[in-house]
């Protein structure tokens, strides 16, 4: 005796439309889609910022080896 037959469900879906009504239902459907869209775009801000922290931080520090070639190179046409 589960919730298996279609005519359970039937039964129960009609019980919920005269309960909650079809303004109530349709509002709790958008609802339910506006909250997993603001937490698809947080998830993806997430991502984001994560990618500019990395492509800030390479920025900031630049390879050992270029740092002093550079510092090499101003210093040869400071001199000149």
């Amino acid at each position: 005796m589960g919730l298996d037959s279609i005519w359970h469900w039937a039964i129960l879906l009609v019980i919920i439309l005269l309960v909650f009504g079809t303004g109530k239902l349709t509002r709790v459907g958008s609802d339910l889609g506006n909250a997993v869209r603001g937490f698809k775009k947080a998830m993806q801000g997430d991502e984001d910022e994560e990618k500019r922290k990395a492509q800030e931080k390479l920025q900031a520090d630049p390879a050992p080896g270029a740092s002093s070639t550079a510092s090499q190179q101003r210093d040869s046409t400071e001199s000149k």
